[in-house]
């Protein structure tokens, strides 16, 4: 059937709409291209078009590791920074999800003075450029030790995820409404057994997009993680930015760079395979 349909699909695309298509794909792949070739050079020169020393060349007369073989020494530090990166991003997922869904039920369902208030304030850290939260956020944490700590950089990052969490789960109550959840109180069902076995269950689509989108950005955060960590926590944003920092794109950095981007393919991948369209009106149950 899916074979049927795309083949369907790509019959009633015209010439222009296929070239189109093919360039925004172009557009979006382009860029990992000369990532993956600089990831394997060891020497890759303007105007060449590719590298005039490749990584496999080298790699038996140095003395220190080069390209893939540093990114994957213990030099690199890419252990504890992926390490740091998913159960910082994990920390922050659950206790965002904690603190969003009693507030997104309240916005969804409820009416009351200052609503309107509460969600522009609740829009304000997407407003704010991220630099000045993260100096005022410095100053505050200095004073209360937290500088240089897990604990804060987890509430560091818990303030611009926060109102995507909230957002995505507020528009997911707004769509489930509430006939449900009085039919199975009008059959006895008690106020947990309607939470537990009604209201989460038709929540779970909405609840595992926002925790995936929550650990995505979780874990693509630097400003916030390069000021308040002061060099202590290091996370692969972190750990990509010292290796950028000189200006240079070398072989480690390239290699780097790709690793970052590994979360994101992978959520995804789960995002794409797991959580359909309808899935948000039937649950994953059918």
């Amino acid at each position: 059937m899916k074979k049927a349909n795309d083949t369907s699909l790509n019959e009633r695309l015209s010439p222009f709409q296929k070239f189109y298509l093919i360039i925004v794909v172009g557009f979006i792949l382009g860029p990992f291209i000369p990532l993956i070739i600089q990831s394997f050079a060891f020497r890759w020169a303007w105007p060449d078009l590719l590298p005039s020393t490749w990584w496999l060349e080298q790699r038996e007369k140095s003395m220190f590791p080069l390209a893939w073989d540093y990114v994957l020494s213990p030099y690199s530090n890419l252990w504890e920074a992926t390490v740091n990166t998913v159960v910082i991003g994990l920390v922050v997922t659950f206790i965002c999800l904690a603190i969003s869904l009693p507030a997104a039920k309240v916005l969804a369902r409820d009416q009351f003075r200052g609503k309107n208030a509460f969600e522009f304030f609740l829009s304000l850290p997407l407003i704010v450029p991220e630099a000045a939260i993260g100096i005022a956020l410095l100053m505050i944490f200095i004073h209360l030790g937290l500088a240089g700590t897990y604990v804060g950089i987890v509430i560091a990052h818990l303030i611009p995820t926060i109102p995507y969490m909230v957002r995505m789960l507020t528009s997911v109550y707004q769509g489930l409404g509430r006939d449900f959840e009085e039919q199975a109180m009008i059959l006895g069902a008690s106020p947990l057994q309607v939470l537990r076995l009604v209201t989460l269950p038709m929540l779970l689509p909405g609840v595992v997009a926002g925790a995936l989108f929550t650990f995505l950005v979780s874990t693509n955060i630097f400003l916030l993680t390069f000021f308040l960590g002061q060099g202590k926590v290091i996370t692969l944003p972190t750990l990509l930015f010292s290796k950028i920092s000189s200006g240079t794109l070398d072989a480690s950095a390239a290699g780097l760079a790709l690793i970052v981007t590994v979360p994101g393919i992978i959520l995804l991948i789960i995002s794409e395979r797991f959580i359909k369209e309808e899935a948000f009106g039937k649950g994953f149950g059918n």
